[in-house]
């Protein structure tokens, strides 16, 4: 998804907000050196866990936290804990699980999927969750007559169904009936795709793709405030969500899983990343993000988590591996980034480990790719031209608009939102391409604004970011360059017949190394054309309070909080 981390909230598809076939040991070999292990100062060593107690949460005001609009992590943090989709990727396993489901199965032509769901589960109201559940939570995502999209407008994130039968129509409002999603009966959810598409359970493992109850259209408001889920925690009774302020969760105790072992969250809303950590800080907080100035302080205070994702006794500052890159996204339309010489040159011009060891402290690793380490796919070094070797960045300038004294006559604009740490880096960029002669102009508005530039096309080149919504190289190429995706995610205005076929056969192939290899022609041939130009990864920079005897969260930045325990 867009990346929208430490972003201030707005409309999605922007950001961060999603991977899948990655594996948990490669994400933590992406996450560079490590710092000595050595516990926390008052961390505990050697306490015992206690039951229940309720653990306090920073999170931006979200965007939505009902699943048919989570668009950004900070909403999909709390309707994860709500909500149980069909599916999940266990990245410790390094593998897809049913999560809502108990099996399903996939037709030789990967173009229907047969779930069989999980019998006796309930909703939070005690309404049991039947097939006809899902497929109201996936019409209500699409369909702009459903009450949520009547009453708050559409969503951000329908795109996730648009390969289902029926979309089309339903999008349109031609439509009162999703075509291919089908009820057998209370336990057997039918879907039908348009095309191949053997990735799709890993779609299905989206947090918003949950199911609903009726209460989620007889009652929208109600329910956008205050959702009625499947999962293991539910909203405080009598409490809603306080925009800007917090949202109470609960242990569902009839929860057909294992049952949480902490009575609830609180998920305490902070306007900024620097306000949280001093909260955290406090004491206010028991996880919270750290701000770039201080996570060496913060490294050394709290010792670093040995897996990366899990805190406890012997570290509570996470370090770990994200799906997710940062990059910048060229206006291929115009002149002269029509040209594909000239972004190499940009690129080659750019060194990302400076930017990644001065600005970041290494806590963010130089991308050689658009796919991050830990997807399934992933190739060091698989684009050439996303390396720094002035050298060569001078011969592919010199092809545009050689040199003549210091400078190669070239102006550009470079846009950008100034928060979230994004001017430092930008600057550095600027500075890295003064050295090649090319003469940089920074336009920086506000990031709805920015994402409304891009939309337009009235950008030369602009910072972007991607999080994988589900670990799988499909999610960065086809939505990131296929002609599919022009006007949508797709911002560069990219088209390449030849990728779009291979994403396409990809997409059909039933053989996981087969599809994942045909994955990677097609990214190669992305590569060489450069119509962005990666700059580097993500890492955690997540810490615990000494209150957390045992917390993981996973690299999709997603807190498994039904597993969290609390020091007695």
């Amino acid at each position: 998804m867009t990346e929208m981390k430490n972003q201030p909230v707005v409309g999605r598809r922007a950001f961060v907000g999603g991977t899948l076939a990655a594996s948990s040991l490669a994400f933590l070999a992406a996450c560079g050196k490590k710092e000595a292990q050595t516990p926390a100062a008052g961390s505990g060593d050697g306490t015992a866990a206690a039951e229940g107690g309720t653990l306090n949460y920073y999170i931006n005001n979200p965007v939505c936290i009902d699943p048919y609009n989570v668009q950004e992590d900070q909403g999909t943090q709390v309707e994860f804990q709500l909500f149980d989709s069909l599916m999940k990727f266990d990245f410790e396993a390094n593998e897809l699980k049913p999560l809502a489901c108990e099996s399903y199965e996939a037709s030789d032509d990967a173009k229907t999927f047969t779930f069989h769901l999980i019998e006796g589960a309930t909703f939070h109201n005690g309404d049991p969750v039947t097939a006809a559940d899902f497929k109201r939570g996936w019409t209500r995502l699409v369909s702009p007559k459903s009450a949520v999209q009547v009453e708050y407008g559409p969503s951000q994130i329908a795109y996730h169904l648009s390969m289902v039968k029926g979309y089309s129509e339903l999008a349109a409002g031609d439509a009162d009936d999703f075509a291919g999603v089908t009820c057998p009966d209370d336990n057997t959810l039918v879907v039908e795709l348009t095309a191949a598409y053997a990735d799709f359970p890993y779609v299905c493992s989206h947090p918003a793709l949950a199911p609903v109850p009726e209460a989620a259209e007889s009652d929208a408001k109600n329910f956008y405030l205050a959702p009625i889920g499947n999962g293991a925690f539910m909203m405080k009774p009598d409490t809603k969500w306080e925009d800007g302020q917090y949202i109470d969760l609960v242990r569902f105790d009839d929860y057909h899983g294992d049952k949480a072992k902490i009575d609830g969250i609180h998920f305490g809303v902070q306007k900024d990343i620097e306000t949280a950590y001093k909260e955290f800080q406090a004491g206010n907080f028991d996880v919270a993000d750290v701000p770039t100035a201080q996570i060496d302080a913060a490294k050394k205070e709290y010792g670093t988590s040995e897996d990366g994702y899990t805190m406890n006794d012997k570290g509570r500052m996470l370090l770990g591996a994200e799906p997710s890159t940062y990059y910048l996204v060229c206006n291929t339309t115009i002149e002269p980034f029509n040209n594909a010489d000239f972004r190499k040159g940009v690129s080659l011009a750019i060194n990302r480990e400076a930017i990644c060891e001065s600005i970041f402290k290494g806590t963010r690793t130089p991308a050689d790719g658009i796919v991050p380490p830990g997807i399934d796919g992933y190739k060091e070094g698989a684009w050439e031209f996303s390396a720094y070797d002035v050298d060569k960045a001078n011969e592919y300038l010199d092809k545009v608009a050689p040199m003549n004294g210091d400078s190669r006559g070239i102006s550009m604009v470079l846009s950008y939102n100034q928060d979230g740490g994004h001017k430092e880096v930008m600057e550095s960029v600027i500075g890295d391409l003064a050295k090649v002669g090319i003469e940089v102009t920074s336009d920086t508005p506000e990031w709805s604004a920015l994402l409304s530039k891009y939309d337009n096309m009235d950008f030369q080149i602009g910072r972007l970011g991607w999080v994988a919504d589900y670990p799988i190289m499909d999610n960065f190429l086809y939505p990131l360059f296929h002609s599919d995706s022009l006007g949508g995610d797709n911002k560069s205005g990219y088209s390449n017949a030849e990728v779009d076929k291979m994403i396409m056969d990809a997409r059909g192939i039933t053989d996981d190394a087969a599809r994942i290899a045909k994955m990677q022609e097609a990214d190669a041939l992305i590569g060489a054309d450069l119509p962005v130009i990666p700059l580097m990864f993500y890492t955690h920079t997540l810490v615990g309070s000494s209150r957390i005897k045992n917390l993981y969260i996973d690299p999709q930045k997603k807190a498994y909080l039904g597993r969290a325990e609390l020091s007695a």
